[in-house]
């Protein structure tokens, strides 16, 4: 029970009470603070501002309001809320829709106990957590979004802002799709210091989360580098 996690405060939304219990409990006795529950979309989006979640656990298949508007309203109302959405459904659409509104990741219903955990933890560092397979489809459609052809700019438009070197390094390496432990790892700095360039990335690009940081930095192929 012990451990950073007790502190990790999440919320469930699903339709099916027998299915919702079962992932609140399950995160419950993990250790996790299950701060509320929601059936539907409506219910969900008032009881998240409430309850303050740093977690949310989402389906997107709600009534009175689908999972993607109750994603992107609650997004819009916080932006430091992690969104994990659990899903029947690896409809590529999908997958597409729920990331553009905001997800911070996507896992299938058919995930394991243990993922499901491992991937709520994940999620609420900020790491893109994508059941296998999907994380190739999200970054190929930033791949073509970054292809097509950009509206004109504006000439008065101020020129990208000057990243540092090791900047650059970390986010060439979560254009890659690297988790921040890894790159920690491999840079041979702290977590929190990863975290740090982040932040300071997203602050200079004028960016709001990691989705949009790796996006960018597909668009000017440091991914391939």
């Amino acid at each position: 029970m012990s451990g950073q996690q007790d502190t990790i405060r999440v919320m469930v939304v699903d339709d099916h009470p027998m299915w919702r219990d079962a992932v609140a409990r399950d995160l419950a006795e993990s250790g996790f603070d299950v701060v509320a529950t929601a059936g539907d979309g409506e219910q969900a989006v008032r009881r998240a501002k409430a309850a303050a979640p740093d977690v949310l656990v989402l389906d997107l298949n709600l009534p009175a309001k689908p999972g993607v508007q109750v994603c992107k309203e609650l997004v819009g109302h916080n932006p430091a809320l992690r969104v994990l959405v659990l899903s029947a459904s690896g409809e590529h659409a999908d997958v597409l829709e729920a990331v553009k509104s905001g997800a911070t990741g996507y896992l299938l219903k058919s995930a394991s106990t243990e993922e499901l955990l491992d991937a709520v933890r994940r999620t609420a560092v900020g790491d893109p957590v994508f059941t296998p397979g999907l994380a190739g489809l999200v970054l190929g459609e930033y791949r073509r979004l970054a292809s097509d052809p950009a509206p004109a700019s504006d000439p008065d438009r101020p020129k990208a802002p000057q990243l540092t070197d090791r900047e650059t390094e970390v986010l060439r390496l979560v254009a890659k799709g690297l988790s921040y432990k890894q790159i920690a790892e491999r840079l041979v700095i702290s977590h929190r210091t990863v975290q740090n360039h982040v932040q300071n990335t997203l602050g200079k690009l004028q960016l709001h989360n990691r989705v949009e940081l790796v996006r960018y930095a597909i668009e000017r192929g440091l991914d391939d580098e």
